[in-house]
């Protein structure tokens, strides 16, 4: 029995990704504001801080796998709790938890690994001022968030979720060294509770309807897990750094150039 730890678990596709870990034998340890082993607030720094110490609490053993799944979505105001969360949360999280990961690595792994919920939209958003992205990736919170709360919920979005795919793959052989292998995977629009209220939002609905998918439609929960579930097995044990999109080929559509 293999122990994972993911952060959005009571809903969406942190709730799919823990039921099919559970349903396969698996130790889950959901992070949320509720209905979780470790409930704590992502959005602040005591709440990052009470996420770690818990699960190291939990798991003084190790984790085999780490999801960094908790997110806002581009109708939260004001923005900049976007910023807080979805990078930032993320960031911390997955940064404290890396000791744990490097003493993992059973069934599901040669060594720990870690999967980061980001999004087709982190390349297809038109982000004009990078103010919000420098202050991310330079660590000032407060100025990100700042930043961020002077900008439209969808360019914020797009913004955290770029910085995020930016930090991991600036981040591969920091986690490489310490034997542990960290991937993405991007969705389009998911069945989910955050997407649901995406499209109820008067101005993010419209935008968020006219995104094309070539192929399928919008994803389902389980879908994402799979691709999970994927990125954390021994299948994908050459994958590091890697960003996944599972978006039924929007961003192929939209930046056939993008490599």
């Amino acid at each position: 029995m293999d122990t994972i730890a993911i952060s959005g678990s009571a809903s969406g596709i942190g709730a799919a990704t823990a039921e099919r870990f559970r349903a396969a034998g698996h130790r889950v340890i959901g992070i949320d504001l509720h209905d979780a082993e470790v409930l704590a607030d992502l959005s602040a720094v005591d709440g990052r801080r009470h996420a770690i110490e818990a699960v190291q609490s939990l798991a003084p053993d190790g984790l085999d796998g780490l999801v960094a799944g908790a997110g806002l979505g581009p109708q939260e105001r004001p923005p900049g709790r976007l910023v807080a969360v979805n990078y930032f949360g993320a960031v911390t999280l997955l940064e404290g938890l890396l000791p744990l990961l490097s003493h993992g690595g059973t069934s599901l792994s040669p060594g720990g690994a870690a999967v980061v919920i980001c999004s087709n939209s982190a390349g297809i958003t038109p982000i004009e001022d990078p103010t919000v992205l420098e202050t991310m990736a330079a660590g000032d919170e407060a100025g990100a968030r700042g930043a961020a709360d002077a900008l439209h919920g969808a360019i914020v979005y797009g913004a955290t979720k770029l910085a995020l795919a930016r930090w991991l793959r600036h981040s591969v052989q920091r986690w490489a060294d310490r034997g542990v292998r960290i991937n993405a995977v991007a969705p389009g629009p998911v069945e989910t509770p955050l997407f649901a209220g995406s499209r109820a939002d008067p101005e993010i609905g419209p935008l968020v309807d006219a995104l094309p998918i070539p192929f399928g439609t919008i994803s389902q929960p389980r879908q994402i897990a799979a691709v999970i579930a994927f990125l954390l097995g021994p299948d994908s044990g050459n994958c590091h750094g890697s960003i996944l999109f599972s978006d039924g080929g929007t961003d192929a559509l939209l930046r056939p150039d993008a490599l």
